[in-house]
């Protein structure tokens, strides 16, 4: 047997209420399991719709600054994104709980207005302007996807830790205990029914002495 146990009742007690907490237990765990599994997908689905509408605008200000480098070059751009920003980001770091699992937000505070460069207009052009006002508009989306895919990896680690512990409970503490309990119930019938093999033969014995005592009277 995988579970040494002694064959008592105080024992078989034990072991039937530790097998009802695993059995509830069990079925917790799995509740859990699928709502975080849940949840998951709802920040799969938005992580993959932010990081699609990221990509898509990275992609066109990359272009975007492209063109501004073959109109201006590449000195004239990196001395101009060099200057002193004009509006700063701030990010205000929270907490949330999701079935156990407390998880980063991230709330971006300020940045990102239109007309807010970090540089004058005079020696720039229009593509690089524009470049520059969609990256600080995109902010906001960067720190929410950053946000949501922390979230997503957290989610997943706890998800697996969840999953491991419903398996552990399922095809071994719950089968084991349930083998221990058949164990000892089968012992203390068998103890039973020796002890009452005991007593009927005692009981002949008596019976064949008191016999013999009234035949010998």
């Amino acid at each position: 047997m995988a579970i040494r146990v002694n064959p008592t009742r105080m024992e078989l007690s034990r072991l039937k209420k530790r097998l009802k907490t695993a059995v509830k237990g069990h079925k917790l765990l799995k509740d859990k399991r699928d709502e975080m599994v849940r949840q998951f997908m709802l920040y799969i689905r938005r992580n993959r719709e932010l990081r699609a509408e990221v990509e898509a605008a990275l992609g066109q200000d990359m272009k975007r600054v492209a063109v501004a480098s073959a109109m201006m070059g590449e000195a004239a751009i990196g001395e101009a994104l060099l200057s002193e920003a004009g509006g700063d980001v701030s990010v205000t770091v929270g907490e949330r709980n999701i079935m156990g699992v407390t998880v980063p937000t991230f709330t971006a505070d300020g940045g990102g207005e239109v007309g807010d460069l970090p540089y004058g207009f005079a020696f720039t052009s229009a593509e690089l302007d524009g470049a520059v006002l969609d990256l600080a508009g995109l902010m906001p989306k960067l720190i929410e996807l950053a946000q949501v895919e922390k979230t997503c990896s957290m989610l997943a680690d706890e998800i697996e830790k969840t999953r491991r512990r419903v398996n552990a409970l399922e095809h071994v503490m719950i089968p084991e205990t349930r083998q221990a309990i058949k164990f000892i119930s089968m012992k203390l019938e068998d103890n039973e029914r020796s002890s009452v093999t005991r007593l009927m033969k005692v009981k002949d014995m008596i019976l064949k002495e008191q016999e013999a005592g009234q035949r010998r009277a």
